[in-house]
């Protein structure tokens, strides 16, 4: 029996109208799944069929599909009539940026997006504005938004990069056309854990900034080498440029003050979204408030332009307030309750794996974990490519999802543990894992 069949009868339909059948092409997937439903850890698709779900916007729910508090906030926001007028302070933005402050320590001020691409291309305009320089760094395997300084290099091919080169640069692997050559020769792409790369492009460019995920999770779970993230510091410092941190995946997944309080470094600027509002779109750019400011400049020269009609739409920011408050309480413990998931699901995945007939790395950060046909950690997107098995990690998913479990089916995905998540839950996606590598 063929299954899927309504997902891709909507698929058809949406083609007429809408180029692909999807408003977001990375959405377009094989096995390609309408979903239609979602509660806690578990999400039903157009056909009735349920899963247990690791993929959650992109690790955007962190407490789950329908969280009930945050839910209850949006309601009471649309009893109350709240209202987005286009003019002067909405409602509740002052109190989530309080209360955002408080939970991020080198958040002195922030400004409230509707997007994570957005926010990480304002945090790109301030960088330009307070430097005066152009050119900026990225890493190769990173993921920043959809805009075009940053559209560029996520998966590529061996053949559109080239080899490893260390110190060097990567050419620009435009995600899109439209992009002008002239704004690509601005950009440059280094392998994350590359301190000499970094410090290579520094000496020949006049660098605005280094904008990175502090975690690579846009290909799975790369984590920083010793003395990787402190050397970013110290070479932003040295060449007067800004370190920026996009923490749209990471923030408020693995602590309450981002993976910077965890790793102990403090970025100039840093930008936030997905698990900062549980899913609802909103985003966040937060720092150091002699950069903030740069959007109220005095000097029109200098003054940085932010704009948006929903940014801070009352039901975003109501969501934003619940999760942030859920987030604080004693009550929920969710990062200990997260990790105790996490660490089940790591030690179980390695008895499992231990078994197969080829090489296998758990990698895991908290609630977000990535499962790496290859025999040892990744530490930039160059080692992936040339040691993971994409083919065998793509059949796997495929297969994971066949027997009720949701994994992004595509190879190096990071999957994300919510806080809906339960112990059952861990043991019923290590049974079917189990049961899909003996099928493989």
């Amino acid at each position: 029996m063929q299954e899927n069949l309504k997902s891709a009868a909507i698929l058809q339909n949406n083609e007429q109208w809408i180029p692909g059948g999807v408003v977001s092409l990375n959405r377009k997937t094989d096995p390609n799944i309408c979903f239609v439903k979602g509660q806690g850890s578990r999400v039903v698709d157009a056909d009735g069929k349920e899963y247990i779900d690791y993929q959650a916007g992109f690790a955007a729910s962190f407490f789950g599909h329908n969280d009930e508090d945050i839910n209850e906030a949006v309601k009471l926001t649309l009893s109350e009539s709240q209202v987005l007028m286009g003019a002067g302070p909405t409602l509740l933005e002052g109190e989530f940026a309080k209360m955002f402050c408080e939970s991020v320590p080198s958040a002195e001020s922030i400004q409230i997006t509707t997007t994570g691409s957005e926010a990480t291309y304002h945090a790109i305009r301030i960088a330009r504005a307070v430097t005066k320089r152009d050119h900026i760094i990225v890493m190769q395997g990173g993921y920043n938004g959809w805009h075009n300084d940053v559209a560029c290099n996520v998966i590529s091919r061996l053949e559109d990069v080239g080899a490893y080169v260390s110190p060097g640069e990567y050419p620009f692997d435009s995600l899109s056309a439209g992009v002008p050559k002239s704004h690509s020769d601005l950009v440059h792409v280094v392998n994350y854990n590359d301190l000499d790369s970094i410090n290579y492009v520094l000496e020949k460019y006049d660098v605005a900034c280094i904008l990175l995920e502090p975690l690579l999770q846009n290909i799975g779970i790369v984590k920083p080498q010793m003395g990787y993230l402190e050397g970013l510091r110290e070479l932003a410092d040295k060449n007067g440029c800004l370190l920026i941190f996009d923490e749209v995946k990471t923030g408020f997944r693995h602590a309450l003050g981002g993976y910077q309080s965890i790793c102990g470094i403090t970025p100039d600027l840093s930008t936030f979204g997905k698990a900062v509002a549980n899913g609802y779109p909103l985003g966040v750019i937060a720092g150091k408030k002699k950069y903030m400011d740069y959007f109220v400049h005095p000097d029109k020269e200098s003054r940085v332009l932010i704009a948006g009609t929903y940014n801070a739409f009352p039901l975003t920011t109501a969501a934003a307030i619940a999760t942030l408050e859920k987030l604080k309480s004693p009550v929920y413990k969710v990062y200990e309750h997260v990790e105790k998931l996490g660490a089940a699901l790591e030690k179980g995945y390695q008895e499992i794996f231990s078994k197969l007939d080829r090489p296998v790395y758990v990698a895991r950060q908290g609630s977000a974990f990535c499962v790496y046909f290859m025999d040892h950690e990744p530490v930039n997107f160059h080692d992936i490519l040339l040691h993971h098995d994409f083919d065998f990690d793509a059949r796997y998913r495929k297969a994971l999802i066949k027997g009720g479990v949701y994994n992004f089916p595509a190879p190096i995905k990071q999957g994300s543990i919510s806080f809906a998540h339960t112990m059952e839950d861990i043991g019923q996606t290590l049974e079917v894992t189990a049961q899909v590598l003996k099928q493989l």
